[in-house]
């Protein structure tokens, strides 16, 4: 069983929905970098991952990390058709803004920015809420439909497909749209119940 970490007394906090670089601390002990097995560090799919602390935390469920991990892959990055990657980052985070997950929502916010160049947009989607006005009936309408899905599923119907349909999109962008908020809705969860996201140049001595 995975032991508690012990309390983080001096964790500098976020105080608010950021775009900026943030990092991730645990509640239980991932598994150690130099300790991963051959079937963990395949599961984890890009190497990279074990200098992370969240991905080596899942890696104690090998198989459910590989397919978590090919599963987000595929939603996020599999753009030969469907909506483009800045929508699908849009709706994972205007899931994760109304969720509450600061952590999701400053990646995906940050990637929503670097696949569009609506930097401000986003900022703003961040700063008052997902009730916010983004500009333009796409964006407004995959927020609103990702918001209503993450509300509970009954909430998302058909008034929500209409909306997405009248501002653009048609039915394989709308489902790569359901894909994005529908997973991060899961990840959310999954983040939060496992550790807090820290402000990593002001933890205590720079650390």
């Amino acid at each position: 069983m995975s032991e508690l970490v012990t309390a983080y007394p001096d964790l500098a906090r976020p105080e608010a929905f950021t775009q900026q670089g943030l990092g991730w601390v645990p509640w239980l002990l991932p598994v150690a970098e130099d300790e991963l097995t051959d079937a963990q560090r395949e599961a984890l799919i890009e190497p990279a991952r074990a200098k992370m602390p969240y991905f080596r935390l899942l890696a104690r469920d090998p198989e459910a990390l590989r397919a978590r991990t090919l599963t987000d892959l595929d939603i996020f990055f599999n753009v030969s058709s469907g909506v483009g990657r800045a929508e699908r980052e849009l709706a994972a985070a205007a899931t994760s803004r109304h969720n509450g997950c600061v952590f999701c929502a400053h990646v995906h916010a940050a990637a929503a920015t670097r696949e569009s160049g609506r930097e401000d947009d986003v900022q703003r989607l961040l700063d008052e809420g997902v009730g916010a006005d983004l500009g333009d009936d796409t964006w407004n309408a995959i927020v609103a439909s990702s918001v209503a899905l993450a509300e509970t599923p009954l909430a998302f119907d058909g008034d929500d497909v209409a909306r997405l349909r009248e501002a653009g999109l048609d039915d394989a962008e709308i489902v790569d749209v359901i894909n994005g908020a529908a997973f991060f809705n899961w990840a959310n969860r999954l983040m939060l119940s496992l550790g807090e996201p820290e402000v990593p140049a002001r933890r205590r001595g720079g650390a």
